[in-house]
């Protein structure tokens, strides 16, 4: 199979993340709950996962780092731990339903919400943010990339802008940690939110979020910590404050060893490799009859999709024909982007997403431009 599905979940791991998780399986206990042996080597590599994090993304401290199971368990705990009834937020029409569905629930509860417009090309208009500020603003919750098209915010203009309004900083980074630089100290982000099973090509069940020091954040869930067991409230220290429950070692200990290939690979690297095996494809397959390629790829920096539509075709048609013909892995339909699609007018089309990882090859590239050429072949003949 050539595997172009890597923006949904990254398939090709490094070797030593099955093998971590394999020993983690064999040797680990709760981590931090027993003073044994399995207990305490579950507990240095899970803090050592805390430290590795935090150095990629800027955090200050290594117990702001959070886990949690996924960055959507995340971005409800940031969005709903931080905000509340009488808030008002800035959004933009890239997010994903992880962002947008916890955003209507809070606006069902009195808080106020507006999203920065995007036009039918995709591109956002930075100048609605200054023109939806109200005083009573209190926060941006943003994608670093959108999922639909790979299209970048300008991340450094929206820092600023959050930090010349006072605004409190929510980063979306479920398809950039890992692939693209982000340093949330320089960026004055008051929370990072990320996943491990994309591009830091960690095993899925394991996510967090990053936080800047002095925020309160309201914990989403409580329940069993192993510290403070008779308080009738979870513990106000960070990291425990935020999880509850028994954390997932062994999968924590797979994206341990995937942090560091990471760092020996290093991160611009594999951008680097990521990055022009997507435009290699995007330059074979744009200027093909019928084929609508979505998103701006004149921006110097952006996340490895490539997204596209076949004339009127619908998109789990199309990806289907690639999967059964082709043994080519995509993804069709929405892709939690609803507002996105609507901008785009492929609400109902949904869209083929093309997305790549470090162990894509040119060859399973060019084979892929080459099954949409045919398929749009076929399309123009029909």
């Amino acid at each position: 199979m050539i595997y172009l599905d890597n923006a949904a979940t990254t398939r090709a791991k490094p070797p030593a993340v099955a093998q971590a998780v394999l020993e983690a399986l064999s040797s680990y206990g709760n981590c931090g709950r027993g003073g044994h042996e399995g207990a305490l080597s579950a507990a240095r590599t899970i803090y050592g996962t805390r430290e590795k994090i935090a150095a990629l993304l800027g955090c200050p401290r290594a117990d702001h780092v959070c886990f949690t199971q996924n960055s959507t368990q995340a971005l409800n705990i940031a969005i709903n731990g931080l905000m509340g009834p009488g808030d008002h937020i800035l959004s933009t029409d890239w997010e994903h339903n992880s962002v947008l569905r916890p955003l209507y629930r809070l606006r069902e509860r009195g808080a106020g919400v507006d999203f920065v417009p995007a036009d039918k090309h995709g591109r956002l208009d930075y100048g609605a943010f200054q023109r939806m500020l109200r005083p009573e603003t209190r926060a941006i919750v943003c994608t670093h990339a959108s999922n639909l098209t790979g299209d970048t915010v300008d991340i450094a203009w929206v820092g600023r802008f959050a930090r010349e309004h006072g605004l409190l900083l929510i980063l979306d980074a479920s398809q950039t940690a890992g692939v693209l630089p982000i340093d949330m100290t320089a960026l004055g982000a008051g929370a990072v939110c990320f996943t491990g099973h994309k591009s830091l090509m960690g095993p899925q069940g394991t996510g967090g979020l990053c936080l800047r020091e002095g925020l309160e954040v309201r914990p989403f869930a409580v329940g069993g910590t192993g510290v403070q067991s008779y308080s009738e409230a979870q513990p106000a220290e960070y990291p425990t404050r935020l999880e509850a429950g028994t954390l997932n070692g062994h999968g924590l200990a797979g994206l341990n060893a995937a942090l560091d290939f990471l760092a020996e690979t290093g991160p611009e690297a594999i951008h680097a490799h990521e990055d022009a095996l997507a435009r290699r494809f995007y330059g074979a397959v744009r200027d093909l009859p019928g084929v609508t390629v979505y998103g701006d790829f004149d921006t110097p920096v952006r996340a490895p999709i490539v997204t596209l539509n076949i004339g009127g075709l619908d998109s789990a048609g199309v990806s289907d024909e690639l999967a059964e013909r082709f043994d080519i892995a995509t993804r069709p339909g929405a892709h939690c982007a609803p507002r996105l699609h609507r901008a785009l007018g492929t609400e109902e089309q949904g869209a083929v997403r093309f997305s790549w990882s470090y162990f894509n090859t040119e060859a399973e590239t060019d084979a892929a431009a080459e099954a949409v050429a045919v398929l749009a072949r076929e399309a123009a003949e029909a």
